[in-house]
């Protein structure tokens, strides 16, 4: 689960933010209210045209969840973004190279899904290299984008992005369809609740770091969110 671009000013900020208990979804709530911390650090929420919607999906690949997310997509002809994690490759190691054969974006989750807060300068630099090396091993893809594990960052990981030129994208709309109570119905309600032009949607298409089973609903979910903001005449955007 789970946006900036800088120069001094993101540096001397990121730097001062460095001891901050920046945990859980405070960022991304900050990100949203404080327009200003978001431009200092680097980190966006919205697409980079500012037009059309991003889905993008967190966790995976799955085995079950990942194909099912790929059919309902294809089946509107709609792309996305995939937020990868290592450990699901390795598990997984051909679901990398089917999302890009469908015409799919990638991004860096993470290699272990962990709070970065909760770890180590060093441990956090090791995890992004390992997923960078999985990542783009298995997809054939450069990586360009990352989001944290929870949207929660932590100043190693906003300096070993903008080392590497990625854009870090969190989001503005989320489904909450990691939970053990959500439907179809309230997954599709809550990503599409007011999400209009440069909304970038979060879900998920794994359920390793969440509720057995929510891929299912998540994929169940994904005909009714791609319906509704067609119906709003927007078109899905790579980020």
């Amino acid at each position: 689960m789970s946006t900036h671009d800088h120069r001094t000013t993101g540096r001397a900020t990121a730097g001062a933010l460095a001891g901050l208990a920046i945990g859980g979804y405070v960022l991304p709530g900050l990100a949203f209210y404080v327009p200003a911390l978001r431009g200092a650090l680097g980190v966006e929420d919205r697409t980079a045209s500012g037009g059309g919607y991003a889905l993008t999906f967190d966790d995976g690949p799955h085995a079950q969840g990942t194909p099912a997310v790929l059919d309902a997509l294809a089946a509107a002809g709609a792309r996305a973004t995939f937020f990868l994690v290592g450990e699901q490759i390795r598990r997984n190691p051909a679901l990398a190279g089917e999302i890009v054969a469908a015409g799919h974006e990638i991004g860096l989750h993470c290699d272990r899904h962990r709070n970065l807060l909760r770890l180590a300068p060093w441990q956090v630099r090791a995890d992004i290299a390992r997923a960078l090396d999985t990542i783009e091993g298995a997809s054939g893809r450069r990586v360009g984008l990352y989001r944290p594990p929870y949207g929660a960052l932590n100043a190693t990981a906003l300096r070993v992005a903008r080392g590497h030129g990625w854009r870090t994208l969190l989001w503005s709309h989320w489904g909450k369809d990691w939970q053990a109570r959500a439907t179809p119905e309230g997954i599709a309600a809550r990503v599409t609740g007011g999400a209009g032009e440069g909304s970038v949607l979060l879900l998920h298409d794994a359920d390793d770091y969440s509720a057995p089973g929510s891929w299912r609903r998540t994929a169940a979910a994904l005909p009714r969110v791609l319906d509704t903001l067609a119906e709003r005449g927007l078109e899905p955007v790579t980020p």
